[in-house]
């Protein structure tokens, strides 16, 4: 009987498991975890009464409004953006379906710096669109319309990317049956489409999430560094750390990271209720 790799990969000699599970262990260890426990470790230096100060600062105050609320408006674009988009790619064939697929791709291999300085180009005063919105008394850059298009622009592919190998696996005979039974179009995408969907788009929205809240370069060169005006939190953090407030720094900065944690358990809690589906 010759044994499948899953099999024989059980009967590798013990000192060779040992050594691979020691060596992911140690990147683990060195690359996650002692990062994260520097942060928090500087975070509370000097004390809770210092991390409360740090974190209850109007200026850093100002910038978790400023990043939840960015977030707020980005994400729903991208929900709606995605569905249509993955509805789109995987149910119809039309020209320039390749070339969708490929834009959507497209903030994930484009700096976002250069997302940022695009839109500076765009809507800046001495941009392609600037004077018209100046003249209209329209303010984009240093603003927050700026900072919502600058993080819609990253973190569009997220939703969109997760849903569209999903609903090609899914096929389209379900919807199909609903529209021969008589189902409008908005009546199958509620009572089939979106019960099939759901736990793939709460994952992109997931990532979406805190890919927006984590957001740094192309927010960063649209929104002006306006201390408590147009700073979201990792802009809040940058200048911190400019300023040698260290302590002040990775305190504003441990909250990201419990956010980012959150939104790893959250991830994990979807991708089991996927599996168990």
């Amino acid at each position: 009987m010759i044994a499948t790799p899953a099999v024989a990969a059980t009967h590798e000699p013990a000192w060779i498991r040992r050594l691979v599970i020691a060596v992911a262990a140690g990147f683990v260890g060195l690359f996650v975890l002692v990062p994260l426990a520097a942060v928090f470790g500087e975070a509370f230096r000097n004390g809770v009464a210092a991390f409360g100060h740090a974190v209850s600062d109007p200026a850093a105050l100002s910038a978790v409004r400023l990043t939840f609320l960015a977030a707020a408006i980005a994400v729903p674009l991208n929900i709606v953006f995605g569905v249509a988009a993955a509805w789109a790619i995987a149910r119809f064939h039309f020209p320039g379906r390749s070339l969708l697929l490929t834009l959507i791709d497209l903030p994930l291999a484009v700096s976002p710096v250069i997302a940022g300085m695009v839109f500076v180009l765009l809507f800046g005063k001495q941009g392609l669109i600037g004077p018209w919105l100046s003249a209209h008394g329209i303010k984009v850059i240093f603003a927050l319309p700026g900072i919502v298009l600058a993080t819609t622009f990253v973190t569009f592919p997220f939703v969109a990317r997760e849903l569209i190998p999903l609903m090609e696996a899914q096929g389209a005979e379900e919807e199909e049956a609903a529209i021969v039974l008589g189902a409008s179009g908005w009546q199958t995408f509620l009572r089939v489409t979106l019960p099939k969907i759901k736990w793939g788009l709460l994952y992109g929205v997931v990532l979406c999430t805190a890919r927006a809240m984590g957001e740094f370069g192309a927010v960063s060169v649209v929104s002006g560094h306006i201390r408590g005006r147009t700073n979201t939190l990792p802009l809040h953090v940058e200048i911190l750390y400019n300023e040698y407030e260290y302590q002040a720094a990775f305190a504003v900065a441990s909250l990201l990271v419990v956010l980012a944690l959150a939104s790893l358990v959250a991830r994990r809690v979807i991708a089991r209720r996927v599996e168990a589906s």
